[in-house]
């Protein structure tokens, strides 16, 4: 059974983050641990604007079952973060547009607005490599590189962004001001 005021939670985080383009329909995967071998994670087929009970799935970390078909295909690497960074008590996946074009073009995010400067100062774009071979390489290399980050997020040339905290509003409010800061150096690129 799922944890209802969990659900609401993240529900109502995924509606706001859907309307602000940081996840698309079927793009994107939010989540929350909720014990130390269990963690509630969207659907593979889960539209964002409209979550409810039957859009979420409880996994076990360290046993897989039928519940790992349906659930997002970012599972894996949700499992991998809870396992191996113990202070994420939630995680998600986005594909906000500004930052992921940015990266497209750019191999670091340099921050010029007062948020982005003050927050976060610069970030690293994470270059994938070979886009064929992400799936299967995934879920480690991004644990092995989100661990070590100042801000427990990581961009991910062309692929998106993978972030977690302790606090899901603090998670959110992270990826708004990434994804503002990305539009700002957009827009200021165009009255060049």
């Amino acid at each position: 059974m799922l944890n209802q005021d969990t659900v609401k939670l993240l529900s109502e985080l995924s509606l706001s983050m859907f309307t602000k383009n940081f996840f698309g329909i079927y793009q994107g995967a939010i989540s929350a641990k909720l014990d130390q071998e269990h963690f509630i994670i969207n659907s593979k087929d889960a539209v964002f604007d409209n979550l409810d009970e039957k859009s979420f799935c409880t996994l076990n970390m360290n046993k897989q079952d039928y519940r790992w078909n349906i659930a997002s295909y970012d599972a894996i690497t949700h499992s991998t973060i809870y396992t191996n960074i113990h202070e994420a008590k939630y995680i998600a996946f986005a594909m906000p547009i500004y930052t992921t074009a940015y990266t497209l073009v750019h191999d670091n995010i340099v921050f010029e607005d007062y948020l982005g400067k003050t927050i976060f100062g610069e970030i690293s774009i994470y270059n994938p490599g070979d886009l064929k071979t992400w799936k299967k390489r995934s879920a480690l290399e991004i644990t092995r590189e989100i661990k070590y980050t100042d801000h427990n997020l990581m961009v991910i040339k062309g692929v998106g962004t993978y972030i977690y905290d302790r606090n899901i509003h603090e998670l959110v409010k992270k990826i708004a001001i990434l994804e503002n800061s990305c539009r700002l150096l957009s827009i200021k690129s165009t009255f060049k």
